[in-house]
């Protein structure tokens, strides 16, 4: 058997089961839909394994969201697993060989679409800003906006990020915060303020 094909078989394997946890367990929404603005959305890569559903409620349906993936092998099968939820992609990481990133970003953010970013990945450190999160926001005037899930019951992997798979028949809280502006914050300091803002609202979710 080919590794392409097991890679193939893979991906809808995790596809499929994130469908059987999702459909099984009782979710709750909390803010508004993204607006018609292009956002810059923000959200742990710990909270990746569920995150995708998030978009199919939050999102418009005449814009796209494009979420930044790195050029890793992880990111390789992540890319193709979000592909099947309807995701576009942008390849690169805004911490490692960001500029040709960068630049596909800006594109994204010009056409009016969203770009989505796991600032503190691909490898972390764990629950860190990147630099490009912060230049993509105040280069084109934008906000940003953090996107968070807390489950009631979970596994939480030995992983870097810690991640969480929420448990078959747990509670969801899906949090899509306000409009932050960053814009007169110094590259540190707009660090700080949206790390408050991820704990505030992971915080505010949690069962």
């Amino acid at each position: 058997m080919g590794k392409s094909f097991k890679i193939y078989c893979l991906t809808y394997i995790i596809f499929i089961l994130q469908w059987l946890i999702f459909l099984t367990c009782k979710k709750h929404y909390k803010g508004e839909k993204i607006d018609l603005k292009p956002n810059v959305i923000l959200f742990w890569h710990g909270k990746l394994a569920l995150m995708p559903f998030a978009f199919k409620h939050y999102r418009q349906k005449n814009k796209k969201a494009y979420v930044m993936i790195s050029y890793h092998q992880d990111g390789e099968q992540i890319a193709k697993i979000i592909k099947l939820f309807g995701l576009n992609t942008v390849r690169g990481s805004t911490s490692r060989g960001g500029s040709n990133a960068l630049r596909s970003a800006f594109k994204v953010l010009d056409q009016n679409d969203d770009i989505v970013i796991t600032p503190d990945g691909p490898r972390g450190p764990y629950h860190s800003v990147s630099d490009g999160s912060i230049t993509l926001a105040q280069k084109k005037g934008l906000k940003i906006r953090i996107l968070n899930y807390e489950a009631s019951r979970f596994w939480e992997f030995r992983s870097w990020d810690k991640m969480i798979l929420p448990k078959p028949f747990s509670k969801i809280t899906y949090s899509l915060s306000k409009p932050l502006d960053i814009s007169k914050l110094d590259k540190e300091k707009a660090k700080e303020f949206l790390i408050e803002q991820f704990d505030k609202i992971s915080l505010a979710d949690q069962f």
